[in-house]
C-alpha cells in the first residue's frame, strides 16, 4: 500500500474545539484532551488508492471500541483468545480545529491498539506500531490544518490465534488529542523520585524535559509546586532556562519536605506535582500528576518492606478484559472490580502480561494496590497459542515475536516512561513464563530432577537452547533500567530447573517463581543472595502456607483474580475459569476462602456441597441450602475468627476450631431439613461476624440493584446494574434461570450484560439475555438525558421493573 496515499475527503465531520489559552488540563498534560468521540468504524481491509472506502459500509463508534468482543463466537476460531473473531478493520475520524494556529504543535495520543497499527492524517502515512499494548503518539503539527482534517487507522489482527488469552481488537483504549506551544514539555518527559525518605525527611528530585520547537533560542521559566494530600501549598520554586532551538533541554530540581505523609496500600496518600512553562508572564505548558512518596526493599531473607515495615504482599493477577465489555472497559468499571479486592484483603496486583490501561494505574494509586507491571508473555520466540481448547490438539505460532528484534526494547521502555511517576508500581517485570519447558527453549537438565509443567518434559535437542534467554534478558533489563534504576527488574519463570542452568535468573533483581513453591526452600539455600517471590500461584492453601512459613518469601500473586475470556477448554467454553471472581466480576466460593487468609476484619462464609472429599478439598461448592430431608449435606465454613458455631432453625449444632489444611478443611456434616442455617463466628469467647442461608421458596421477583463505583471516580457516565431472581423472603433462586428483556430510551447506552456463563454464546449487547445461577449483570453508558430503563422478564409470572436514570 503507498504510505503517502490521497485520501478523499469523508462526510462526517465531528468539531472539537481547542482553546490555546486557559485550556483545563485532562490528564496529565496541558492541553492533552479526549479523542473519543466521532469516529467511523469498518470491519474489512480497504484499497484505498482506488476510493474503496466510499463503497463499505461504515457505522459510528466511540472510543475506546473492541470489534472482537462483538463476536460472534464460533468453535472455528481459536480457544487461546476465546473463540471470538480477528481480522482486519479500519477507522476513521474527520475534524476542525478551532482557534488553529501554525505555531502551536498537535500530537496524537493512543494508549493501545491491538494491533499492527497504521496512522495516516490528511493522506499522509505516520507511523506503525506492531505492539497492541503500548501506548504511542505522533507530530499531526505539519500536516494538520483549521478544517477538514481525517484521521485514518488500519488496524491488523488477521492472525486472530495470536496470544495464549483475550487481546481484543481495534482501538481499544482511550486516544487524546494534545496540543502544545513552541516551548511544551515532552511527552513522558517528567520524571519524580524520592531518593532518600524517612518519617521525618523526604528527599524529592523531579527532572524535566522540555523542546522548543521554534527556530530560535528563548528564555523562559519553569515553575514547580508540590500541593500536599490535603491540597495545601507546601513548596514553590522558579528557575530560569534557556531552551535551544529544536532541541530538547532537561532541568532537575531538588528538594526536602519534613513529615511527609508516606504512601501505603491503608494509607494512600497522594501530593499533587504542577509544573509550569512560561515565556515571561505567558503560560506555555503546563503538567499536572498525583504523586507518591514512599520507600521499599526487597531482600533475599526478610522479604519485602514498605516504609520500613516488612508486609506480605496479598497478589492476585488480573487480565485486562471485564467479560461482556471485552478490553473495552470504562475506569468505572475497573473501579468497581478493585474495590472488591479491596474487600477480599487484596494489597498488590499483578498486570499480567503486558501493560495495560492507563487509568487503571491511576486507580491503584488512589485505592493503594502495589503493582508489578509486565512488558511481554513471549520474546524472540513463539509460543504454543491453542487452536481446539487448553493443551488440546495443534498449537499455532502466530503472537508478538516477529516484531520483538525491532520493537522489543522500545517497547519496555516505553512502558516504564508511561509509569515511572505512580507511586504504585514497586517493579517491573520484562517477561512471563519465557522459559516454559520446550515452548519453546529446551535444556538437557529436563530429563532430570522434579519439573512440574505437564506438557514440558524431557529435553527436545530440535528446540532453541535455553542459554539464549539469558542474552535476550541481560539486554531487556539493560534497556528498563537506561530509563529508571529506582525499581528492581523481574521476570516470572515457570521452569526454574531450566533457568538456573542458564544466567537467565542472574540478570534479574527479583525472580518470581510461577507454580513452584517446593523450589523455594532449596533455592533458598543454593542461591543464597537471589530474592526470590512467588509471582504467580494457585489458590492451594500450602502454597499460602509456603509465603508465611519463609520470611525470605515476599508475595503471592494468586491466578486469577477474575475469570477472563480465552485460555478456555474446548468449544463451547469462551474463557477460563481460574478466577475467585467470576466473569461479572462477582465473588466465587474461593473469593471468601483467600478472604479468610488476608483479610483483617472479621468475617465468616458457610456453603454446601454433596460428599465429604469435596468438602476438604473446596471443591464443588454451592450456596443453597436445598436437599431432600435426611440427607447428609456438608457445610462448609470459612472465617478468620478462632471457631465457628453452625445454627439450623435456631437450634445450635456445635462450635468447630478453624484449622485449615490442603486436604482437611474444616466442614459440618449435617441433615438436610428446611430452613434458616446460620454460622456464626468467635474470638475470645466474643461474636465477631455471622452468616446465614435459608431454603429458597419459588421466585418471586426480579431484584434490581445499583452496584456502587468507589467514590475515587468522578465521572458518572457508567452505570452498573445487577439483578437477582429472588423469592418472597429475598433468598436467591439460582435452578430457575429467567431471560430478561432490557427497553431502553435515550438515557441509555447497553454497552454489555454478562451472566458469567462460560458456556453462554449470547451477543452480549443483545437486549434479551438470560440470567445464570439467577443473577445477571448489565453494563450501560448515561448519555446525559433523564429516562427510564425497563427491565421486563420474559416470564409473565414475574413483575417488570423499572430504574429511573437521572
Amino acid at each position: 500500500m503507498n504510505k503517502a496515499l490521497k485520501l478523499k475527503k469523508t462526510l462526517l465531520l465531528s468539531l472539537l474545539s481547542i482553546f490555546l489559552t486557559g485550556t483545563k488540563a485532562l490528564s496529565q498534560e496541558g492541553g492533552k484532551q479526549l479523542f473519543n468521540d466521532g469516529w467511523e468504524f469498518h470491519k474489512g481491509d480497504l484499497d484505498l488508492s482506488e476510493n474503496e472506502q466510499d463503497r463499505v459500509a461504515w457505522r459510528d463508534v466511540s472510543i475506546p471500541h473492541d470489534w472482537s468482543i462483538e463476536g460472534p463466537f464460533d468453535g472455528k476460531w481459536a480457544s487461546g483468545t476465546g473463540f471470538l473473531p480477528g481480522g482486519i478493520a479500519w477507522y476513521r475520524k474527520s475534524f476542525d480545529i478551532a482557534d488553529f494556529s501554525d505555531s502551536i504543535n498537535y500530537q496524537l495520543y493512543f494508549d493501545g491498539v491491538y494491533k499492527n497499527s497504521d496512522v495516516w492524517i490528511n493522506g499522509t502515512w505516520i507511523g506503525r506500531r506492531p505492539n497492541g499494548f503500548i501506548p504511542f503518539y505522533y507530530d499531526l503539527t505539519p500536516y494538520l490544518k483549521a478544517k477538514n482534517n481525517e484521521i485514518w487507522v488500519r488496524v491488523d489482527h488477521k492472525d486472530y490465534a495470536d496470544s495464549r488469552f483475550y487481546t481484543g481488537s481495534g482501538i481499544y483504549r482511550n486516544v487524546y488529542l494534545i496540543t502544545k506551544n513552541a516551548i511544551q514539555f515532552d511527552t513522558w518527559g517528567i520524571v519524580f523520585q524520592t531518593p532518600q525518605v524517612s518519617k521525618e525527611k523526604a528527599e524529592i528530585l523531579v527532572s524535566t524535559s522540555f523542546t522548543n520547537s521554534s527556530a530560535k533560542s528563548e528564555n523562559a521559566h519553569l515553575r514547580l509546586r508540590l500541593q500536599d494530600p490535603s491540597g495545601a501549598s507546601i513548596y514553590t520554586e522558579e528557575v530560569s532556562v534557556v531552551t535551544n532551538p529544536e532541541a530538547s533541554t532537561t532541568q532537575q530540581l531538588s528538594f526536602n519536605i519534613a513529615d511527609p505523609k508516606l504512601w501505603s496500600p491503608e494509607h494512600p496518600e497522594l501530593y499533587t506535582l504542577h509544573l509550569e512553562l512560561l515565556q515571561n508572564t505567558n503560560l506555555q505548558d503546563s503538567y499536572t500528576q498525583k504523586v507518591g512518596i514512599r520507600t521499599f526493599n526487597f531482600d533475599p531473607n526478610t522479604g519485602f518492606t514498605l516504609n520500613g515495615k516488612n508486609m506480605l504482599l496479598k497478589g492476585v493477577c488480573i487480565h485486562h478484559d471485564a467479560g461482556a465489555l471485552g478490553a473495552a472497559v470504562p475506569k468505572g468499571v475497573w473501579a468497581e472490580r478493585l474495590q472488591t479486592l479491596k474487600n477480599l484483603g487484596c494489597n498488590a496486583i499483578r498486570m499480567s502480561h503486558y501493560p495495560h490501561q492507563d487509568y487503571l494505574y491511576d486507580l491503584c494509586d488512589e485505592m493503594g494496590f502495589l503493582v508489578q507491571d509486565e512488558a511481554f508473555d513471549e520474546w524472540a520466540r513463539g509460543k504454543n497459542k491453542w487452536i481446539e481448547g487448553w493443551n488440546v490438539g495443534t498449537p499455532g505460532n502466530d503472537g508478538a515475536h516477529v516484531s520483538f528484534a525491532e520493537w522489543g526494547k522500545r517497547d519496555v521502555q516505553d512502558m516504564i516512561k508511561r509509569n515511572r511517576n505512580h507511586p504504585s508500581i514497586i517493579m517491573w517485570s520484562i517477561g512471563n513464563e519465557i522459559d516454559y519447558p520446550n515452548d519453546p527453549y529446551t535444556h538437557p537438565v529436563l530429563d532430570t530432577g522434579r519439573n512440574p509443567q505437564i506438557f514440558g518434559r524431557g529435553f527436545k535437542p530440535g528446540n532453541p537452547a535455553a542459554e539464549g534467554m539469558g542474552v535476550l534478558s541481560k539486554e531487556l533489563v539493560a534497556a528498563a533500567k537506561a530509563i529508571d534504576t529506582t525499581r528492581p527488574v523481574t521476570a516470572a519463570l515457570a521452569g526454574v530447573p531450566m533457568s538456573n542452568e542458564t544466567s537467565y535468573p542472574g540478570t534479574l533483581d527479583l525472580v518470581g517463581y510461577n507454580y513452584q513453591e517446593y523450589r523455594y526452600e532449596e533455592d533458598h539455600k543454593k542461591y543464597p543472595d537471589r530474592i526470590i517471590y512467588g509471582s504467580e500461584n494457585g489458590d492451594a492453601y500450602a502454597a499460602w502456607k509456603a509465603v508465611t512459613d519463609n520470611p525470605y518469601i515476599a508475595s503471592q500473586f494468586i491466578w486469577t483474580a477474575f475469570d477472563f475470556i480465552g485460555e478456555a477448554r474446548p468449544w463451547p467454553k469462551r474463557g477460563s475459569e481460574a478466577g475467585i471472581l467470576d466473569l461479572a466480576g462477582k465473588p466465587k466460593p474461593d473469593f471468601f476462602f483467600r478472604q479468610s487468609l488476608w483479610s483483617e476484619k472479621p468475617m465468616v462464609y458457610i456453603g454446601m456441597t454433596n460428599s465429604e472429599e469435596d468438602a476438604k478439598r473446596r471443591r464443588n461448592i454451592t450456596t443453597e441450602w436445598s436437599g431432600k430431608a435426611g440427607e447428609e449435606r456438608y457445610v462448609i465454613f470459612y472465617s478468620n475468627a478462632e471457631e465457628v458455631e453452625l445454627v439450623l432453625n435456631g437450634k445450635s449444632l456445635g462450635k468447630k476450631k478453624v484449622i485449615y489444611a490442603d486436604d482437611a478443611m474444616p466442614y459440618f456434616k449435617v441433615p438436610y431439613t428446611t430452613g434458616k442455617l446460620e454460622a456464626n463466628a468467635y474470638d475470645k469467647g466474643e461474636k465477631v461476624a455471622s452468616a446465614s442461608l435459608a431454603t429458597p421458596s419459588s421466585i418471586k421477583k426480579l431484584q434490581l440493584s445499583e452496584a456502587e463505583i468507589p467514590s475515587v471516580i468522578k465521572d458518572a457516565s457508567v452505570l452498573i446494574l445487577d439483578f437477582e431472581l429472588v423469592d418472597k423472603n429475598g433468598n436467591l433462586v439460582q435452578t430457575e434461570d429467567q431471560e430478561v428483556n432490557f427497553q431502553l430510551d435515550n438515557s441509555l447506552i447497553l454497552l454489555g450484560v454478562e451472566n458469567a456463563d462460560q458456556g453462554s454464546h449470547t451477543p452480549f449487547k443483545s437486549t434479551l439475555h438470560k440470567t445464570y445461577n439467577g443473577k445477571l449483570r448489565a453494563y450501560f453508558k448515561k448519555t446525559g438525558e433523564s429516562g427510564n430503563l425497563l427491565i421486563e422478564p420474559i416470564n409473565k409470572d414475574l413483575k417488570s421493573t423499572t430504574f429511573k436514570v437521572e
